[in-house]
This record gives structure tokens, C-alpha cells and sequence, in this order.
């Protein structure tokens, strides 16, 4: 049968048991792998990254993270035949790459429990099967805050799939604190982007920001006291009325997000960086003291992020990479000495955004 008789059986399958079905035809299981991992030559002034290796080679890649053993990789990816970010692991090489979403939709924000039994997820598929149209560039560089986007919990096979949120609006970019009892992520329920928490089944949904604006992309720090997130806070009338135009559309203009950290209750929310720049991805150092993010600082019109790294205080800040491309969605393993992040660099094509690991140099 040619692949294509064999992925219509597939989702014909899947349609009829359901959607916590999921079966990836050998077919289809080949054409997914990765070529082997290649070690690369980076800047030389990337002098915290040793053996960098290449993990992805086809297709775009994003928001890469480890279990919590760090032996294997959860990560998005928009690859044959899927038109938009399917979910998708693989071993810490990159080998052994196997489908975790439904294949239907789009989805975003894959991540472990820390006991590697379960993924949570967001995804769109119950509001479509198809992909949801691209954000509308007519109205600048936006994203897409898609009010079908739901977070869900499945094995990492994809299999058992239970849907945790059930609001109107955009719930997504879902984390989960060191101890697995909480997720903490984002949503549009009350008319605002907030972040909010909720135990790991998806009961006591709570608020935890209140200010105007898109609260996002948030992490515990390891001993899931402390939460670093970013933020866009508009301030003048004109900044409020575009945010809440583009609000209204489901869009919203990332060029300018500041990082903040909060006590993981809510509370002591502190401003960390003032540089008015598209800082995004934090995470925590392992030591606590210190967290990596992404930025464009030094190309604020630009798309060339690199990762930097500053103090909790916001002092101390360090760049990181100096690739003339893009840098971003970096994560430590717990014990601090590897770090996986996507760029550009060394792409088959331009843009093309894939996976890389390295030995973390202090």
C-alpha cells in the first residue's frame, strides 16, 4: 500500500476509536526519523556550549525540552506529511522519533511529568482536523492566539488522551512544576492573556497575573518556589487600544515582552529585564540563581535572537550564543550540564529552525 492509502487507514482509524487514539504506520514511523546527529563548529565566542550537536534536519522544530532524567526529548515539529506542529519524542541522539499528538490540528507547548509516564500538550484538534489559517502579517508581525486551542494529557504514546481545559478562548503554553502537582500556563478565559495554574488532572484553576497584557511562556524554577514568565504590558492609550484590537482577533504583536518572576503562589511579581526588546523562553538555571532566555536586544527590529543569561535579580547578564540567526527556546537538564535549543544555524534552507544539544561550560 503506498503511504499515502496507509495514512488515509490511519486517521480513518483514529476517527472511528477516537481521539486518545494513536497508531503511526511503519510507513510513516520511517519517514519520520532524523538523519544522524552531527556535531558542528559553533562561534568560537559560544564558549559556555561544547559539542554541539545537530539533532534535526528536516522540516521546522521548536520548543525542544527534557524529560525529567533528561534521556529523552519532547518538541513540535511541522514535517511530512503534517502541514502544521504535530507533537513529537525522541531520544536524547534524536533517534527513535515517534508521533505523541493526534496528527490532527495543531498543537504547541509539549512537556514530560516529571515521572515520564505522561505528556501535556496543547491542541486545536477538537475545534478542526485541519490546520487553523496562519496568523494574518497584514496586521504586522503577530501571533495567532487560536480560541480552539485547548491543553491536554496524554501516555507520551499518545495514547489515554484526556483534555484538562474547557474554556472559551486560547489555553496553552502549559508547564509543569518540578514536583508534577501543577501546570502552570496561559489563557484568554477572562478576556486578558494570563498566566494560571492547575493540579495535574486539570481541577482548581486559578488566576495568577492580573495586569493588562500577554503573560506567557511560564516556568518554575527547580524547587518550584519562584516562576519566570514574559510580558507585554502595554501603557500608553495608543499601545492599549492596539493591544486590544489585536486582542480581538486573536492576535497579539510580541515585538516588545520584558521577563518578570513571581513567588509560585502569585505573589512578589518583579520586573527582571528593561530593555524593551522581544525577550521570550525563560528558564531557570539549575543553580536558581540565574536564568537563560532569548532576545533580540541587540536587533530589536530584527530576527536575530540569541540566548543571554542574567542573575534572578536582573544583573549579571551574559550572551550566551552569537549565531547571526536565530537562538531560542533553551532548557538546562536538571544537573545543569546540557543544554538543548533551536536555531537557524546550519540550516538546509534559510530559516529553517532546528534542534541542537551541547555540553554546558560554566
Amino acid at each position: 500500500m503506498k503511504l499515502t492509502g496507509i495514512l488515509a487507514t490511519s486517521v480513518i482509524t483514529a476517527l472511528a476509536l477516537g481521539p486518545g487514539y494513536s497508531a503511526t504506520p511503519p510507513a510513516l514511523q520511517a519517514q519520520l526519523q532524523n538523519p544522524p546527529a552531527m556535531t558542528i563548529v559553533g562561534d568560537p565566542k559560544e564558549v559556555h556550549l561544547k559539542n554541539i550537536r545537530q539533532l534535526t534536519y528536516t522540516g521546522e522544530n521548536a520548543e525542544a525540552y527534557f524529560s525529567y532524567d533528561g534521556k529523552k526529548i519532547i518538541f513540535q515539529s511541522t514535517r511530512e506529511p503534517y502541514k502544521c506542529d504535530q507533537l513529537f519524542t525522541m531520544n536524547k541522539d534524536g533517534t527513535n522519533v515517534q508521533l505523541a499528538s493526534t496528527g490532527r490540528g495543531r498543537v504547541t507547548c509539549g512537556y514530560f511529568t516529571p515521572d515520564g509516564q505522561r505528556i501535556i500538550y496543547a491542541s486545536t484538534h477538537l475545534g478542526s482536523p485541519d490546520c487553523p489559517p496562519p496568523a494574518d502579517r497584514s496586521e504586522g508581525y503577530v501571533w495567532a492566539i487560536y480560541p480552539s486551542f485547548d491543553i491536554f494529557s496524554a501516555k507520551p504514546d499518545g495514547t489515554d488522551l484526556k483534555r484538562l481545559t474547557n474554556t472559551n478562548g486560547y489555553d496553552a503554553e502549559g508547564t509543569i512544576s518540578p514536583d508534577g502537582k501543577k501546570i502552570l500556563f496561559t489563557s484568554a478565559r477572562d478576556g486578558d492573556l494570563e498566566l494560571y495554574d492547575m493540579n495535574i488532572d486539570g481541577t482548581n484553576q486559578r488566576r495568577l497575573t492580573h495586569d493588562l497584557g500577554y503573560d506567557g511562556g511560564g516556568w518554575h524554577s527547580q524547587d518550584g518556589q519562584w516562576i519566570v514568565w514574559r510580558a507585554n504590558r502595554p501603557k500608553t492609550p495608543e499601545e492599549i487600544k492596539r493591544y486590544k484590537e489585536l486582542f480581538a482577533k486573536n492576535l497579539v504583536m510580541p515585538a516588545k515582552m520584558e521577563l518578570w518572576i513571581m513567588r509560585a503562589d502569585g505573589t512578589q511579581q518583579k520586573q527582571i529585564t528593561f530593555n524593551g526588546a522581544a525577550n521570550f523562553a525563560p528558564y531557570f538555571h539549575p543553580n536558581g540563581k540565574q536564568i537563560i532566555f532569548a532576545s533580540n536586544m541587540y536587533d530589536p527590529k530584527g530576527g536575530n535572537f540569541d540566548l543571554f543569561l542574567i542573575n534572578r535579580d536582573g544583573t549579571g547578564l551574559q550572551q550566551i550564543t552569537f549565531d547571526k540567526n536565530f537562538d531560542g527556546f533553551p532548557m538546562f537538564t536538571n544537573d545543569g550540564k546540557q543544554l538543548i535549543w533551536e536555531s537557524n544555524r546550519h540550516g538546509k534552507t534559510p530559516g529553517e529552525t532546528d534542534v541542537f544539544l551541547a555540553d554546558w561550560v560554566e
